[in-house]
């Protein structure tokens, strides 16, 4: 099995804004994600599990501790290099979409493509079989008001995937659809994972986590339990109770 991150003791603490008062967030968090894995993180409302998903997301610095991407120190970049990081490794599908209103379905898979420099052509062929990948080959000049929920949402599974990522990072991606349509892209997921891409997925429905093959849950910043979903038997990261 081939480490994709590494999340090495790792540590986030914030300050309250016009105070001394120090919060932490995550503390002394260690853990290796597997390419072509299935991993759900857990926990309660503020167990850690949005920080870490910031952190593997590149769009927060750990305070302490290392974080390395396809073994890149990520802990050690500028803003500019982690900015491209992002672009070029990192796919994000979020729970409200955040798709350009004023553009189509298909100018929508263009952008993360055009930050890259990618030539037009190249753009609107990538991003037009993309969205034939997610089911959407008719809805190109749709624009996502014009969508159902669960469309918009494969539009933003679509777009993730458009730059061929390292790692895919979805926070409550069923979250704002009702369940019928959540368990259509829960088997889109499915499928990108039968195709070795790498996701993971923060969820607090412990129905979803029950899907992948791998679970993490977050407690007060640690690392409560890390389990094989059906293999529990042969995990001996398993937290064993006290």
């Amino acid at each position: 099995m081939s480490v994709i991150a590494s999340i090495q003791t790792l540590s986030k603490v914030y300050r309250k804004p016009g105070t001394d008062v120090e919060v932490a967030a995550l503390r002394d968090v260690s853990v290796d994600l597997i390419r072509g894995q299935y991993a759900a993180i857990m926990g309660a409302s503020g167990s850690g599990k949005s920080t870490l998903m910031n952190v593997l997301g590149c769009l927060d610095r750990p305070t302490g501790g290392r974080y390395l991407l396809d073994g890149q120190d990520i802990s050690l970049l500028a803003d500019d290099e982690l900015s491209e990081i992002r672009s070029k490794q990192i796919g994000f599908v979020f729970q409200q979409f955040n798709l350009i209103q004023q553009l189509t379905v298909l100018e929508n898979l263009e952008v993360p493509m055009f930050y890259l420099g990618v030539p037009a052509q190249e753009r609107r062929d990538r991003a037009a079989a993309m969205a034939e990948k997610v089911g959407l080959g008719q809805r190109l000049s749709h624009r996502p008001m014009e969508l159902s929920g669960g469309q918009q949402q494969r539009v933003c599974v679509a777009r993730a995937m458009v730059n061929d990522p390292l790692i895919v990072l979805a926070d409550e991606p069923t979250g704002a659809l009702d369940s019928k349509t959540g368990l259509a892209i829960l088997d889109l997921f499915d499928e990108l994972v039968t195709a070795s891409r790498t996701i993971i997925l923060v969820t607090h429905d412990p129905n979803v986590a029950a899907r992948c093959e791998r679970v993490i849950t977050l407690h007060d910043g640690r690392i409560a339990s890390d389990r094989l979903n059906h293999s529990d038997a042969n995990d001996s990261t398993q937290t064993q109770p006290a």
